[in-house]
């Protein structure tokens, strides 16, 4: 099973802070602790949304329209995120609570399970099923 543990966005985060020395050094060695453990898939911090754009696609067809950041509500936002081969969601949970507070302020990560073609039952097709191996592995092999 594959989780995503999302970091949420703050003031300093959305502002382009970096955290302090210290707890750029405690995020390594949790980081560490993920990689030895043999559960990271990836993780990484992000811009603030300032940097970024949402794409708004139309279910009518009608172009797409392109609003550039940065957005108004932080608590919405992201700032990093992590992404975990586990055994299970509590196996996740587990992880979440050993990540280090980088703030000064409380810390909130939401832990998501990703979905897999498996999921879908049989509403993804063994063509469908096969791409996205190839795609997997193409991935495993960068």
């Amino acid at each position: 099973m594959r989780f995503m543990i999302l970091v949420k966005a703050n003031a300093d985060s959305e502002a382009g802070k970096v955290p302090a020395k210290e707890a750029i050094n405690e995020m390594g060695k949790y980081n560490s602790q993920l990689m030895k453990a043999g559960v990271l898939l990836a993780g990484e911090g992000i811009h603030p949304s300032s940097k970024g754009a949402r794409v708004k696609l139309s279910a009518t067809g009608a172009a797409p329209t392109v609003t550039d950041g940065p957005f108004a509500e932080t608590k919405e936002l992201i700032s990093g995120f992590w992404i975990l081969q586990v055994k299970s969601r509590d196996e996740a949970i587990e992880w979440a609570k050993r990540i280090p507070n980088p703030t000064d302020d409380d810390f909130e990560v939401e832990v998501r399970q990703v979905f897999d073609a498996e999921d879908f039952g049989e509403e993804f097709s063994p063509e469908a099923r096969e791409a996205e191996a190839r795609m997997r592995a193409s991935l495993e092999r960068k």
